[in-house]
């Protein structure tokens, strides 16, 4: 059975980050945009990696300018600005895409795992998914859910892993 430790993505300092690295953690992942109508979710992101951080919470973002153009900067920029904007400390990979031919594994695994309403393609920024302790997703939260109303099941999923 696959899971999602069996992945890994390029950091935005170009580093790779191995997924296995995060086992027994809960992870809450999300393609991000730095332009979009939702990107002031990153203070709600931010907020429950500081809060849960030390009972196993990762928030990992994936940005993506597949929507809308709404993420054109290069890594560097979209990090400073993750960072100034809203003290993004949780881990940010490098730029992907997360729908298409050049869709990154674990964002067509993680489509096979839980697809969407309509479609199992990730139809816009900020699209979560959280992770339980043993790599399997749990749910698939839209766009529209902000951070705040994943917590009963972030705190669940800490509780279970």
């Amino acid at each position: 059975m696959s899971t999602i430790y069996n992945f890994t993505a390029e950091r935005m300092d170009g580093s790779l980050q191995a997924f296995s690295d995060y086992q027994d953690k809960v992870l809450l992942i999300v393609n991000t945009a730095s332009k979009c109508g939702f990107t002031p979710q990153f203070e709600g992101l931010e907020a429950l990696y500081e809060q849960y951080k030390d009972q196993g919470l990762v928030v990992v973002g994936f940005p993506c300018n597949q929507f809308g153009s709404q993420d054109p900067g290069s890594n560097d920029e979209i990090g400073a600005f993750c960072q100034k904007n809203y003290g993004v400390s949780f881990p940010m990979m490098a730029k992907i895409d997360v729908n298409g031919a050049e869709a990154h594994p674990i964002y067509a695994w993680l489509k096979e795992q839980k697809g969407g309403l309509l479609t199992d393609g990730i139809k816009w920024n900020f699209t979560k998914f959280l992770i339980d302790g043993k790599g399997q997703v749990i749910d698939r939260y839209a766009p529209t859910t902000k951070p705040d109303a994943i917590k009963s099941d972030i705190e669940q999923a800490l509780a279970n892993k």
